[in-house]
């Protein structure tokens, strides 16, 4: 179970904050700091994998504080929530190497796929030395891809290298969405989206396995 800390002043989007990833049982909460100092203090003390952190704060604002978070070498990743839409604060934001930057106010379908990114993205780090050359290549590979290539609206880049090179280390082996989910650390519901994504263009096979036993099932490998 990921680590995270909210970094929000405002306490109704702290707390939106907290009920979206209560819902996410990859995640424990263990901490909540309404400002960059505080949340520097709490880091120096106690270990978070991720922080969600807002931009406009009192005494020290996101930017500052992940400045500081890199520069201590804290090793955390960051979710950037914020009202800033301009194109410096994103610039910035990208610079520092955010995971996700979510723009106020978003859905908790939006949240959900923060998370997720950064479930694919530690995955991916940690799954690395076991992985096969295939799959290693098609990470290495995608990592240049044109950012004017885009992907259709709920499909995340990281979640779909999570979910190929999961299939690529056993090419040959049919397997379901639940054996998918419980790889990825995903939901069911987001594995089927995947899935379909990459059955429609030509890149994963799926059919219906009616030999389970119980209820026929969908199963999926990837396309040689």
């Amino acid at each position: 179970m990921y680590k995270i800390l909210i970094v929000e002043d405002d306490p109704m989007v702290a707390m939106i904050n907290e009920q979206y990833i209560k819902r996410n049982k990859n995640f424990q909460i263990v901490g909540k700091c309404s400002d960059g100092k505080a949340a520097l203090d709490f880091l120096e003390k106690e270990r978070a994998d991720l922080i969600i952190l807002d931009v406009y704060m009192p005494h020290m604002d996101g930017f500052e504080t992940l400045r500081n978070i890199r520069s201590r070498k804290i090793p955390a990743e960051a979710i950037m929530v914020t009202a800033a839409n301009d194109i410096k604060s994103l610039e910035e934001a990208l610079r520092l190497g955010v995971v996700d930057y979510l723009v106020k106010p978003f859905t908790f379908e939006r949240f959900q796929s923060a998370l997720e990114k950064f479930i694919a993205q530690n995955k991916a780090k940690k799954d690395l030395e076991t992985l096969s050359q295939q799959s290693i290549d098609y990470i290495v590979e995608n990592a240049h891809r044109k950012s004017s290539e885009q992907y259709p609206k709920g499909i995340q880049e990281k979640t779909l290298e999570l979910i190929i090179s999961f299939l690529q280390s056993s090419p040959d082996k049919w397997m379901t969405g639940d054996e998918i989910a419980e790889h990825s650390g995903l939901t069911g519901v987001t594995v089927r989206r995947y899935m379909n994504y990459l059955s429609e263009s030509g890149k994963a096979i799926s059919q219906m396995n009616y030999e389970t036993g119980g209820r026929p099932c969908m199963i999926y490998r990837m396309k040689k």
